[in-house]
């Protein structure tokens, strides 16, 4: 919380009968003002699933999304990026990888690498402070047989 302070100046305009008020009579004083200022965040990202074309049984594949993230907060508050899976559509013939981990790797500054599990979300990217700040996850999956896996991602930007 900000606290600022104004000075006022109040003109003592005093009437005297048949006189006139006189700007010379002045006083001063302080009033003091607190201000709270919320924190704000916007986020853009590039996509808002995931999508994996494998190839070969038991291949890997990659999927990418671009993010652009500001925040406007306290000079030492932490803000945080997370990425949440909402639900696996399986590929074709292996209905058992619904729930599979992912694993990501960030680019970008205050990115950091990790895993997407099915149950919770995960940090995709910490910062301190306002700023706008982009970047790049890739996400990695291994899959059983080969065709088009779809992922649907939830991305969270919040400050304090």
């Amino acid at each position: 919380m900000r606290t600022l302070r104004f000075v006022a100046l109040v003109a003592a305009a005093t009437s005297i009968a048949g006189g006139s008020a006189v700007a010379a009579d002045s006083a001063t004083s302080t009033v003091v003002v607190s201000v709270r200022f919320s924190s704000r965040t916007a986020l853009k990202v590039s996509a808002d699933t995931l999508q994996f074309e494998v190839a070969t049984p038991g291949g890997a594949a990659t999927a990418a999304i671009d993010f652009s993230a500001a925040a406007r907060t306290h000079t030492s508050a932490e803000v945080l990026l997370s990425v949440e899976q909402m639900r696996g559509v399986p590929g074709p013939g292996d209905a058992s990888e619904v729930e599979s981990a992912l694993t990501f790797a960030g680019e970008g500054n205050g990115t950091v690498d990790g895993t997407l599990g099915a149950a919770a979300p995960a940090v995709a990217a910490r910062w301190t402070g306002s700023g706008l700040r982009n970047g790049r996850l890739v996400f990695a999956r291994q899959a059983g047989a080969p065709g088009r896996y779809i992922v649907p991602v939830r991305f969270v930007l919040s400050a304090p």
